[in-house]
């Protein structure tokens, strides 16, 4: 029978250690660009929080009559596309390279959970701009929802999309992600594909 105490001991200690996050060396293979878009998708998934903090403070409509929570808005908004920019870029990278490899499948499965949670957390905040675009999104979306069986999810209003959008699917989605990035940390990137050989002789030309 396992001992939960001393595995739970043993990982929380490898989490927490310095080793973990703050390695020394790197391995050669992960130190170009292509394995940089991780860590861009993270990085703007923090300004995205920071900036959606900002104004959900201040109202979801607050960037309407202040200048300064426009430019948040805006920040907010642009952090947002940088954000699926560079996870479908980094999704189609660790596709390609097998990032399953290695007993890293549950970081891959991750990984691809926090894209299908981040596809509805960007669209409920469309929802709560208050504005007709948003009114004419939440009303096309509910008639698609009905028509799948789905009519208990009422993206008309505006006060449920709002909690989705601020605490439930971010709360949510950061817990994924940071849960993707600790196995990231503890299993190290996946290294490229071994160069298969060719097992053919060679061909004599007369």
């Amino acid at each position: 029978m396992a001992n939960w105490t001393l595995t739970t001991k043993k990982l929380v200690a490898d989490v927490m250690s310095a080793d973990t996050w703050l390695p020394s060396e790197m391995p050669e293979y992960a130190q170009g660009f292509m394995y940089m878009l991780g860590s861009l998708t993270a990085s703007s998934f923090v300004v995205v929080c920071i900036s959606g903090a900002l104004l959900a403070m201040n109202g979801p409509d607050s960037w309407v009559y202040n200048s300064a929570l426009r430019f948040v808005d805006a920040t907010h908004f642009w952090s947002a596309q940088a954000f699926f920019f560079f996870m479908m870029l980094h999704l189609w990278r660790v596709f390609f390279t097998g990032a399953w490899r290695g007993g890293r499948g549950r970081t891959w499965l991750l990984g691809a959970i926090a894209f299908l949670i981040a596809i509805p957390t960007a669209f409920t905040g469309f929802l709560i701009n208050g504005d007709l675009y948003s009114e004419w999104n939440a009303v096309q979306a509910k008639d698609g929802l009905n028509a799948l069986g789905l009519g208990w999810v009422n993206l008309t209003n505006s006060g449920q999309m709002f909690a989705m959008h601020v605490v439930i699917l971010p709360l949510t989605l950061s817990a994924v992600i940071a849960l993707h990035i600790i196995r990231v940390r503890l299993k190290s990137v996946v290294p490229p594909y071994p160069e298969v050989k060719s097992s053919n002789s060679k061909v004599e030309v007369k």
